[in-house]
């Protein structure tokens, strides 16, 4: 499927095409800066390589992805954490979104979704509206889907047809109830 966003972007290495308008140089003004990715301007991504380990809390505002060694608890309420195929987390976790490519042990609490993909693997329970767990992944805890917290569960309702079979007194004590066909 064809995306306007994807066809007026430039390829990564390629100059921008000829019919691109191109902002008129003003004397004395500082040259424009080059046009930076779209993905750049929307969100900031932090990476955790693999020789980093954090012992303690960890907090941020921002996308994050995790290579390295994390103990202690991670909180990235509003924003998408990313254990690398290289990570190993011992923490309690929150998060938006949870994708985990390594080894988490603790506790994941998502607003969004936990997705565990191939390799990955989770000891611990899990709380979260939407779960995701690939063909080849670990996983040993509990999973508790919680609704969002303004969605109301439908209530099942009762037939009040004629269909069911008409209420019965009780049968006293020590004989047997007829039943109706």
């Amino acid at each position: 499927m064809w995306k306007r966003d994807e066809a007026v972007r430039p390829a990564s290495g390629q100059p921008a095409a000829p019919h691109q308008p191109t902002a008129p140089v003003t004397p004395g003004a500082p040259p424009p800066r080059p046009e930076t990715s779209r993905h750049n301007m929307e969100k900031d991504i932090v990476n955790i390589g693999k020789s980093v380990v954090i012992k303690g809390e960890l907090n941020g505002s921002e996308d994050l992805t995790i290579e390295g060694h994390v103990e202690g608890t991670i909180q990235l309420r509003d924003h998408v954490l990313t254990i690398g195929p290289n990570g190993r987390i011992k923490a309690q976790v929150f998060a938006k979104s949870v994708i985990v490519l390594g080894e988490v042990t603790g506790n994941v609490t998502a607003s969004d979704k936990v997705d565990i993909r191939d390799n990955g693997s989770v000891d611990g329970d899990i709380v979260s509206p939407r779960v995701a767990i690939a063909e080849g992944a670990h996983f040993r805890g509990s999973v508790d889907m919680q609704r969002k917290a303004g969605a109301v569960p439908a209530q099942p309702t009762k037939p009040t047809t004629a269909t069911t079979p008409a209420a019965q007194p009780p049968a006293p004590q020590g004989q047997a109830a007829a039943v109706r066909s």
